[in-house]
């Protein structure tokens, strides 16, 4: 079994207004679902993703209002690397950033810069082959866009163990640098570690909370009972309502996910309704008014704007 590269990025924020306003008017990005917290439905649940919703571009945040800011260390992603399309929409991005007033740092063949709550993003050429993953917008052109997850940075000072089980267990091959690729028939993406800080890690606001590996419906439960015969503790088969997932650690302590594809988004609503409203898990939607006051009101940053 090869895992699809990339599947889902999840995070923290302790802002959903100012975390809604950047990643769909700055990063432009579509929202692609607006629920709560499955384990605490009285937080949202963001998700943005590429125009269809795909797989490999989605990058969720759990809101936690007021959260203090949050530090990456040992054992935690610390950069999103993203693919663009070309040079030229390095040098796009690079202008549209600064023009919102976020601080770029532009190395050769990058673009880097962090999120309002210091979230550290990367955008990077696209060399993977895969089908670009972009999300349309009146105002930017369709060759500049995001095309989803290249990999992720994070930090350990020790990955004698985390190949073992990357290489022996996930199957990722070893590209140098200890860095891994985990590729499929369909995408790959890749996990690169870096020596940890010495100040010790708080997952809060601006944080990466766990990566999620994609693979299909069917290998799903194959998974779950490979990584149960090789020892490694898991959460079982969880029922994410747009997907199921399998939880487990790996040695440097960064969290890993193992995702399905499907049923999807519009599970709930049509595609052109995606991320436009609240959506609860069915086990909570008799508690709505309940649980829909306690949530920061969010407009549709889609409502009122002509497509091309």
């Amino acid at each position: 079994m090869r895992l699809e590269g990339i599947h889902h990025i999840t995070a923290i924020t302790g802002d959903a207004q100012r975390n809604l306003d950047f990643y769909t008017r700055v990063l432009r990005l579509r929202p692609a679902a607006k629920t709560v917290n499955p384990d605490d439905p009285t937080v949202y649940h963001l998700f943005y993703a590429s125009e269809q919703g795909q797989p490999g571009s989605e990058l969720t945040f759990f809101e936690y209002p007021r959260a203090i800011p949050g530090r990456a260390g040992a054992g935690m992603v610390h950069r999103i690397v993203w693919r663009v399309g070309s040079e030229a929409s390095l040098d796009f991005w690079a202008e549209r950033l600064e023009a919102q007033g976020v601080e770029v740092d532009r190395e050769s063949g990058a673009v880097i810069f962090a999120d309002f709550e210091g979230l550290t993003h990367e955008l990077v050429v696209n060399t993977s082959g895969d089908e670009p993953l972009v999300a349309d917008h009146p105002e930017v052109p369709a060759e500049h866009a995001l095309q989803g997850f290249d990999g992720v940075r994070a930090y350990s000072d020790d990955t004698a163990m985390t190949r073992r089980v990357l290489e022996e267990v996930l199957s990722a091959e070893d590209r140098g640098d200890d860095t891994w690729e985990l590729r499929g028939e369909r995408r790959g993406g890749w996990v690169a570690y870096e020596p940890a800080p010495l100040e010790r890690g708080r997952q809060s606001a601006g944080t990466v909370h766990h990566i999620a590996w994609g693979t299909s419906v069917a290998e799903h439960p194959r998974w779950e009972e490979h990584l149960s015969q090789v020892g490694i503790p898991t959460s079982g088969i969880v029922d994410r309502h747009y997907f199921h997932s399998i939880y487990f650690r790996e040695p440097s302590g960064v969290l890993f996910e193992i995702a399905d594809d499907g049923p999807g988004f519009t599970v709930d609503v049509p595609m052109e309704e995606l991320g436009s409203k609240i959506i609860l898990p069915p086990k909570f939607e008799p508690h709505r008014d309940e649980i829909e006051p306690r949530l920061t009101p969010l407009s549709d940053p889609r409502a009122g704007w002509v497509r091309r």
